[in-house]
């Protein structure tokens, strides 16, 4: 069997853990240079993924936008955009969002019993893929490690984000944190309430902290501990 991606989780967040707030716009919390260098990491990774929920709410494209970076990776023998990813226990997605009609290759993980839904619906759009009876995360990144895919890059939202680490399948978190609050209680959080391993009791290792503009980058690395509970 193909070894699994390695699995990078990608989040900006206000002060107060909010990675959006409760209008009907999408609230920016990088700034210019954070988005830069966002999409450098979109650049160095073979598929990106973000849950049905983002999609829709969203309707993001989900590209690297730089065409020098594009070039990079075809000079390396790969495809100007990675795989695009993303998953759905419904079956719930328009085949007019924007996620279908731009950049490269397109992959939808879901139930078995989504799948006829989502081929009928999506046509060529995208390959689908049923994991089980059930959506299942390890199921898909067995597939994506099939395919090649050696560095996934998730993009959230709250829930997948929740998923990917109470099920202890997320390698790196790279958190930006914005200089500003939210104070809602209505709007998204990074992730949901959950059990994840180790509980309170596990302190993640920092790999990187640095300034990005007026935003902090912080590298955590959840299967590692600190070693050091003052630190």
């Amino acid at each position: 069997m193909s070894p699994r991606p390695y699995v990078l989780l990608s989040c900006a967040v206000s002060v107060d853990g909010y990675i959006d707030d409760a209008s009907p716009d999408r609230l920016l919390l990088s700034n210019a240079a954070d988005f830069d260098r966002v999409d450098e990491v979109r650049a160095q990774s073979d598929a990106i993924l973000i849950g049905a929920t983002t999609m829709r709410k969203d309707n993001p494209r989900l590209l690297v936008n730089s065409e020098a970076r594009r070039a990079r990776r075809v000079e390396q023998g790969l495809p100007p955009y990675p795989l695009k990813v993303t998953i759905t226990a419904t079956g719930d997605l328009d085949r007019n969002l924007k996620f279908w009609h731009h950049g490269g290759e397109k992959a939808i993980y879901c139930p078995d019993s989504t799948a006829p839904k989502l081929q009928a619906n999506l046509g060529d759009l995208a390959s689908v893929v049923g994991t089980g009876p059930t959506l299942s995360l390890p199921a898909m990144l067995d597939d994506l490690g099939s395919r090649g895919v050696r560095h996934l890059m998730v993009e959230g939202g709250s829930t997948v984000h929740t998923q990917f680490l109470t099920q202890d399948l997320a390698d790196e978190i790279h958190l930006a944190i914005a200089p500003i609050f939210v104070g809602d209680s209505k709007a998204p959080r990074f992730v949901n309430d959950g059990v994840f391993p180790g509980g309170t009791a596990h302190r993640m290792k920092v790999a990187e902290v640095k300034s990005v503009g007026d935003v902090v980058l912080i590298r955590y690395l959840p299967k590692h501990s600190s070693g050091d509970s003052t630190s």
